[in-house]
């Protein structure tokens, strides 16, 4: 059995000869912090720890649905303790340098008003040359697909996560109430845009997912209320899933930190029907998720990343917490975010360990023999 067979019969409830060996990522300081721990100097981001870890791969379709062109990023102040800088996506934020520099300081965003996103939208032209591959290489890649052993997947963005970033969350907060038409003028761009973008992949290639991204929960709930998520979202979400469903794509999964239990089902009325990754301590536990909606949701994450700092018998109280869950299928465990840096590099060797004992997953072969065999 294959990458691509496992992943897609697991997202079906069927059997396997065992689940698929994923997890989300690391954030970048985790990564200094196991160096001097034992992980080799060359591992330093998440695509070649992937690769280092012996992970099953996943591939998408390049569609490019983000922002063509970004801003141009500027430093415009800098002192020994903090740079105020303008980044990619316009946003002016004040970066510390003592170490919290991945909790910026947010001091103003491109979009506040009708006449700011006006100008911001042009950014967001679905004709720009780029967004797609050229005809050539469109056909190459068909090609290349056809005989894959790994998932394919297209990627369709976010209806309200991004304006939320470009809008800031006091602003977007205020606009909900104050100027829904022009939130409802945001998402229903994006939604056209995205139709656009996806369109040729979904009906030329043979797809086995498609993904979404929208942080708009905090530990305790959504950020916008549920009669604001069915009005305004739904009948977009359904625009896309139904056109990605029409050509055999149906798993569709949406990433959302923080306690998503309000949301799920009206996703599911979206036709977004696996949730991602599953923040324990946000709320969001794999295992009420399922036995409120049983096999109509699908599930990737779950495994709470405080648990791997707190050491070996946590770790393994923690992945029997989910056993019969892995069990059932229409499941992939993972670590339920990027795995930080209080997350010590043995205790991480440990917990993947343990998780492919467990869940019957081979061990991959070491990671000198299989970087010499890939020319690495």
């Amino acid at each position: 059995m294959n990458h691509r067979d496992r992943w897609v019969r697991t997202m079906h409830f069927q059997s396997v000869d065992h689940v698929p060996d994923e997890e989300f990522g690391y954030w970048d300081e985790t990564f200094t912090v196991w160096h001097k721990q034992g992980l080799p100097k060359e591992i330093d981001n998440n695509w070649i720890a992937d690769r280092y870890f012996g992970f099953a791969p996943r591939g998408g379709v390049p569609v490019h649905l983000g922002m063509m062109p970004g801003f141009e990023y500027r430093v415009l102040e800098e002192t020994d303790r903090h740079r105020i800088v303008i980044d990619g996506t316009g946003v002016k934020s004040i970066i510390h340098k003592d170490g919290a520099s991945s909790i910026p300081k947010y001091l103003e965003f491109p979009v506040k008003d009708r006449e700011t996103w006006k100008a911001f939208k042009e950014r967001l032209n679905p004709d720009t040359p780029g967004r797609l591959p050229g005809q050539d290489e469109w056909q190459r890649l068909k090609e290349s697909y056809k005989n894959r052993d790994y998932p394919l997947g297209v990627w369709c963005g976010s209806l309200f996560g991004w304006i939320r970033d470009w809008m800031g969350f006091e602003n977007i907060s205020i606009a909900c109430i104050e100027e829904p038409d022009l939130v409802e003028e945001m998402m229903e761009h994006i939604t056209v845009m995205t139709l656009r973008l996806i369109e040729r992949a979904a009906r030329e290639v043979d797809l086995d997912y498609a993904a979404f991204w929208e942080d708009m929960a905090f530990n305790k709930g959504p950020i916008i209320s549920p009669r604001m998520f069915r009005e305004w979202m739904i009948p977009r979400y359904k625009r896309i899933t139904d056109l990605l469903k029409e050509n055999g794509v149906d798993v569709v999964y949406v990433d959302c930190d923080g306690n998503i239990n309000e949301l799920v089902g009206l996703w599911l009325e979206g036709g977004v029907n696996c949730m991602f990754p599953l923040e324990v301590r946000g709320g969001s536990d794999p295992r009420p998720i399922r036995e409120k909606y049983g096999r109509s949701v699908l599930l990737m994450g779950g495994v709470d990343k405080t648990k791997l700092a707190e050491g070996k018998e946590a770790i393994r109280k923690e992945l029997g917490r989910i056993e019969k869950l892995v069990a059932m299928g229409g499941y992939i465990p993972h670590v339920d975010h990027r795995c930080p840096p209080d997350v010590s590099f043995e205790n991480y060797l440990y917990y993947l360990k343990t998780k492919r004992a467990m869940f019957g997953i081979p061990e991959p072969a070491p990671w000198e023999e299989r970087s010499h065999q890939q020319g690495a």
